[in-house]
């Protein structure tokens, strides 16, 4: 990474929409992958079976040790001890094993005059890295691992771990693995604006005055929580409500700024 970019390389760059999409801001790409709910990471479970594996996870990027502005920002990722791609973690030789992370955000549908120009305005951000399970049999691992499942906690709900039963028992630690990427390329692809057109379908009167064109907005809705059988506390914290609260405003805000966003070098038609 230089100067908050990630350096471009055969791995990351971006070739289709690179001028108008591709993006290479860290703080960017960071962003997508600390506001996805689910991040999917590959890997080819074993070397003399080229099929690769693709699985569900949660995960956050952070630097450890936060008090360092020099450690490189890494991958966070939750697991059971047991899980495949947590043992393969684990039995890693010092490079780890090779690993892509993705993360993917639907801002927009976007509809325009012919089915081959529709298209959705969208976030998403793939990296590649070398990723090992952290060793907490040592004091160094085993405090960076519960910075890590706090990190990973606070990233599902803002300030949730302080607001739980912590720190983990002797139980938990042991069921549960962090798996450590080391980021070597990242790049994002953003598209945030309306329909694009060809010049000879806006010529068209026929189809102008017939199809309707613009941008669904499309955001993810987080509803009012809804207590558990066994909850004993009154209200809904503070905490929670600010945090669906504000989550849900900032993507509906993006989602309408967006969808009124004209496509580039798309002039407005005139009447």
């Amino acid at each position: 990474m230089e100067d908050g970019e990630y350096v471009k390389n055969p791995a990351n760059t971006v070739n289709r929409h690179g001028k108008d999409y591709a993006k290479y801001d860290a703080d960017l790409i960071h962003s997508i992958v600390n506001t996805t709910s689910v991040l999917h990471v590959s890997f080819v479970p074993d070397p003399s079976d080229p099929t690769p594996v693709i699985l569900p996870m949660i995960g956050q990027i952070g630097t450890y040790p936060p008090s360092s502005p020099s450690s490189p920002p890494a991958i966070y990722l939750h697991g059971y001890v047991t899980s495949r791609l947590m043992r393969l973690g684990a039995s890693a030789s010092s490079e780890g094993i090779s690993v892509c992370v993705c993360a993917t955000k639907v801002d927009g549908l976007v509809l325009a005059l012919t089915p081959f120009s529709h298209s959705c305005n969208y976030r998403s951000a793939i990296l590649h890295g070398r990723a090992y399970a952290l060793d907490d049999s040592t004091e160094e691992g085993a405090q960076e691992k519960l910075w890590a499942m706090e990190l990973v906690t606070n990233g599902v709900v803002a300030r949730r771990w302080e607001n739980t039963r912590v720190p983990p028992d002797g139980g938990e630690l042991q069921s549960t693995r962090i798996l450590k990427v080391e980021v070597e390329s990242a790049s994002a692809k953003v598209r945030d604006f309306g329909p694009k057109y060809d010049r000879k379908d806006l010529k068209r009167e026929e189809v102008v005055e017939k199809v309707w064109t613009g941008v669904v907005p499309v955001q993810e809705v987080m509803l009012e929580p809804i207590p558990a059988e066994s909850n004993k506390v009154g209200e809904v914290p503070g905490y929670l409500k600010e945090y669906v609260e504000e989550r849900n405003a900032e993507a509906r805000e993006y989602a309408l700024k967006t969808a009124s966003t004209e496509a580039p070098g798309r002039k407005k038609r005139e009447d």
